[in-house]
């Protein structure tokens, strides 16, 4: 444990830092922390953070720069207070504006939201829908195109609505449709797509022939688990100096399973926010996660992530991603 003047000057070194990404000598610090001391007591303060292992010095005569401990410390004393304050920063009201506009498929929907989160924070952002093969059918619904050409319309719990279009040889009318569509409804609703099973036949032709070729289009297909939508890898290249470093972030972006088993990880350990060397991934030691989990009807759903460098601005991504989590999983529980 440190001192509450201490702590203010590790705060305000963070701080400065994470503007300026110089090394923040002891009068930049007593300034930013508002303290009445002399520099002396400053520097010796500075001293003992270092010595503790909260600060480095990476020159002899440079300033300070924090560690992953420092960074640690500042995060788990981050309060409620400073993350409001961050989040007006953010604009909760864009957020909130953002997911009463949102319109589209599951897909567009997820990648707008790492769209978004890398425009708030600045920083790659990933969004893993998870929900896999856990989603079920919340409806299904056939509509007439024209007198040949019927479409079928099936919307899930996580959001997804899928669309098959079929063409045919003889008219098809609005009864045949309309008996089909019950019929598809009766054998999915409130079933995932692997469950879901044919009522059976219901005696007239048309119908059944119908039904079969839907059912089939829509339910006899292999689905998709996880999937990881990714935006703003850019602006993790821009922070790194070392072509090595952006080239080995930038591969660890485009692999989804490790992205998926990152973010998995991360957060069975009771972490949101894993700094440097604890992401557990070597090429991300350079780096920090903010995660959080987001539901659907109160079932975990997936989880949405922003990726920076240690020196990120941690009270910011920390309430863009809770006030994104929370919005994503309300848009998609009304549907």
């Amino acid at each position: 444990m440190i001192d509450e003047r201490k702590a203010s000057i590790l705060r305000a070194v963070i701080e400065r830092y994470t503007e300026t990404a110089q090394p923040v000598g002891s009068s930049a610090a007593a300034k930013a922390a508002g303290l009445k001391v002399s520099p002396a007591t400053v520097r010796n303060d500075m001293a003992v953070l270092e010595s503790e292992g909260y600060l480095a010095q990476p020159h002899t005569s440079a300033g300070r720069i924090p560690t992953e401990k420092g960074y640690r410390f500042f995060v788990d004393s981050l309060d409620a207070s400073l993350l409001a304050g961050a989040e007006t920063r953010t604009d909760s009201r864009t957020i909130a504006g953002f997911f009463n506009d949102l319109r589209g498929e599951i897909e567009q929907v997820m990648q707008d939201t790492a769209s978004l989160l890398t425009n708030l924070t600045d920083y790659a952002a990933v969004v893993v829908d998870d929900t896999g093969e856990a989603a079920t059918v919340r409806s299904v619904q056939l509509v007439s195109l024209a007198e040949r050409v019927v479409m079928s319309v099936t919307v899930l719990s996580n959001g997804q609505v899928m669309k098959h279009t079929f063409d045919f040889d003889a008219d098809i009318g609005d009864r045949v449709v309309a008996e089909a569509g019950a019929a598809l409804n009766k054998a999915a609703v409130s079933h995932t797509l692997a469950e879901a099973k044919p009522a059976g036949p219901s005696g007239d032709q048309a119908v059944d022939a119908l039904v079969d070729q839907f059912f089939n289009a829509i339910f006899d297909q292999p689905h998709e688990g996880e999937r990881v939508y990714v935006d703003g890898a850019s602006k993790v290249a821009n922070a790194f100096e070392a072509v090595d470093s952006v080239g080995q972030v930038l591969t660890i972006l485009e692999q989804q399973l490790v992205v998926v088993s990152l973010l998995a990880d991360v957060m069975e350990r009771g972490l949101s926010v894993a700094i440097g060397t604890e992401t557990g991934v070597e090429p991300l030691s350079e780096c920090s996660l903010v995660v959080s989990p987001y539901t659907v009807d109160g079932e975990h759903a997936g989880s949405i992530a922003v990726l920076g460098p240690t020196r990120m601005n941690y009270p910011q991504a920390m309430s863009a991603v809770a006030a994104v989590s929370n919005q994503l999983g309300r848009r998609l529980s009304d549907g």
